[in-house]
């Protein structure tokens, strides 16, 4: 069965690495992802602002075009709705740019318009760190007290800049992603925004309670604003106190639960390959067919389609322009 995934940070990894698309040793490549039968997957162009800036985004982004243009007889870039269906009609697989850290607009909403101009589609508003935007809940500042993976900020929301942000991002047809947010900030953009968001990269905390992950109140939430969660894959997610692997049963009991809380049009896939250093039992994005024959026995294939790409791809179709 075909999959939407909407996180990955494979063509950072790559630029940093020097290496192609086509064929590595990372969980993502094109052969992976034609043997695991990817309709589209989103590439976030990952920033650490601690020591980067976006004159680093900038590079990655024309890395990204090249590679895109190099292999486009097999993947191809999407600017909107019609461009996934049209690709996926003349046998190539989809690629979706996007964003993972807001602030590399450098606190200039025109830079938004840039952006979107270069073919981003999405933005993680922050990452692990305060930004101009707002905050995460794992945060690696200093002064955190206790283990920042259970630690919930609920206090500092989106900065007025912040809504600002969301509010033109929406009018450009940039989809919110609330993955790595504050508490008091997911609740921010649910109230602000007016077209569905997403956690990209996130699960449910009820499962596993650390602070990437969402409350059984935000997937309710996210779900009534029309929203999608996309299960994300690291082990420190998917159970507590597991560093080391991540077995696909534990991430059906994510998608279950999400399912169960917000209903089944609320969750899909949001892997985080390459942006994840514990072991997978499924490997890496060849393996995805595991995950599909793990859903059977508790859902149906409507559901499961929906799980794979059905919710994702209404999302998007209704965000973006």
């Amino acid at each position: 069965m075909k999959y939407i995934d909407m996180h990955c940070d494979t063509m950072t990894v790559l630029y940093r690495k020097h290496e192609d698309l086509s064929h590595n040793d990372l969980h993502v490549d094109l052969e992976k992802m034609e043997e695991g039968e990817c309709l589209l997957q989103n590439f976030a162009i990952f920033t650490n602002i601690a020591r980067e800036d976006s004159s680093f985004t900038w590079k990655v982004i024309d890395f990204y075009e090249a590679q895109m243009q190099k292999h486009r007889d097999r993947i191809r870039r999407v600017l909107n709705y019609e461009d996934i269906l049209e690709n996926d009609r003349n046998g190539c697989m989809n690629a979706m740019l996007t964003l993972e850290e807001g602030s590399v607009v450098d606190n200039d909403l025109a830079q938004l318009d840039a952006f979107y101009d270069r073919g981003v589609r999405m933005i993680t508003l922050t990452w692990n760190y305060p930004n101009g935007i707002g905050c995460p809940n794992f945060t690696y500042a200093k002064e955190t007290q206790g283990n920042p993976l259970y630690t919930f900020n609920e206090k500092d929301g989106l900065t007025d800049f912040g809504i600002g942000y969301i509010r033109r991002m929406e009018e450009l047809g940039i989809i919110v992603d609330v993955s790595h947010l504050s508490d008091a900030g997911f609740y921010d953009v649910a109230k602000y925004s007016t077209k569905p968001f997403v956690a990209s990269h996130s699960g449910a905390r009820s499962v596993c309670g650390v602070a990437r992950n969402l409350s059984d109140d935000m997937i309710r939430l996210l779900a009534k604003k029309g929203g999608v969660t996309g299960v994300n894959y690291c082990s420190e997610f998917i159970e507590d106190h597991n560093e080391t692997y991540t077995s696909i049963q534990g991430i059906v009991d994510h998608v279950r639960h999400i399912a169960k809380v917000g209903g089944i049009d609320c969750v899909g896939l949001g892997s985080d390959f390459d942006g994840i250093g514990n072991a997978l039992e499924f490997k890496d994005a060849s393996g995805m067919q595991l995950l599909y024959q793990a859903l059977k026995p508790y859902f149906t294939e409507e559901e499961i389609e929906k799980i794979f790409w059905k919710n994702v791809l209404r999302v998007y179709k209704e965000t973006m322009k």
